[in-house]
């Protein structure tokens, strides 16, 4: 039996089409959408409604870490619109319509954190599934799928903002993913809560992680966690006990999926 895992597409469609040659099933752990493109600024959602110049004074901004002037920023770009929230699901949709007709059935996708989940039973179709806070049996294994990150603690969201990204309180995450059966296989957008792999060495921070992951690895001992998330991760795979624990990596760049035999 061979899958390919991709994670973190943010729309890169051309590599999508090809992800699953070769393979018996897809499996997609989330970030479909390429909302700010930080190296081609018409690109993304952003570049679409914005323009690329508005993209560049964005993204040097979030270089600097000016955390009140990106605020700020982006608060001044929503408000020269006005309808934001449409506009902003329109062009989602747009993406979504290109990413999902370029997977390959069968495919098992869960979503991450620069995703709209609430829009992807529209998007679904014959061997497309989507999946999150469940399981599924490929190829005689057992796959747990939970989507999107971690609401840092302190932090809420602005639920009538143009954008809201799909971020779990960690009651909320735990819950979900303590409800989900035994798994030979845990496949999840965000890492389990291990130092070197939320590190990312490139953006210079660690991403928050998820202890209860990390709690259902050491219980129920899959042979493989997957995530993605952390672009450019301080280590790619660690192990722990029985279980490989692998970041299947930064799909938008690589455009080459992680291969599971056996």
């Amino acid at each position: 039996m061979r899958v390919h895992v991709v994670s973190d597409v943010h729309g890169n469609v051309e590599d999508l089409k090809r992800a699953g040659d070769g393979a018996d099933a897809l499996v997609v752990l989330g970030d479909l959408i390429d909302f700010v493109d930080y190296h081609e600024h018409d690109k993304g959602i952003l570049g679409a409604v914005f323009g690329p110049e508005k993209v560049a004074r964005f993204a040097e901004l979030r270089r600097g870490k000016r955390g009140k002037e990106i605020g700020a920023y982006a608060r001044s770009l929503w408000e020269s619109l006005s309808e934001p929230a449409r506009v902003v699901e329109e062009a989602v949709r747009d993406q979504y319509s290109e990413l999902f007709a370029a997977m390959t059935a069968p495919t098992y996708a869960t979503p991450g954190n620069v995703d709209a989940p609430r829009l992807w039973p529209e998007f679904e179709r014959e061997g497309i599934h989507v999946v999150d806070g469940a399981s599924v049996e490929i190829g005689g294994l057992r796959f747990g799928f939970i989507g999107g990150t971690l609401l840092p603690p302190g932090a809420t969201l602005r639920r009538h903002a143009a954008w809201v990204p799909y971020l779990r309180p960690e009651d909320e995450y735990d819950a979900v993913l303590a409800a989900i059966d035994p798994v030979d296989v845990l496949c999840s957008h965000l890492p389990p809560a291990v130092p070197d792999l939320l590190y990312d060495v490139v953006a210079r921070h660690s991403e928050y992680g998820s202890a209860a992951l990390l709690d259902r690895i050491r219980t129920d001992r899959p042979k493989w966690s997957l995530f993605g998330h952390v672009h450019q991760p301080l280590a790619r795979r660690v192990r722990i006990g029985r279980t490989e624990c692998v970041n299947v990596g930064h799909f938008k760049r690589t455009g080459r999926p992680y291969v599971l035999e056996w």
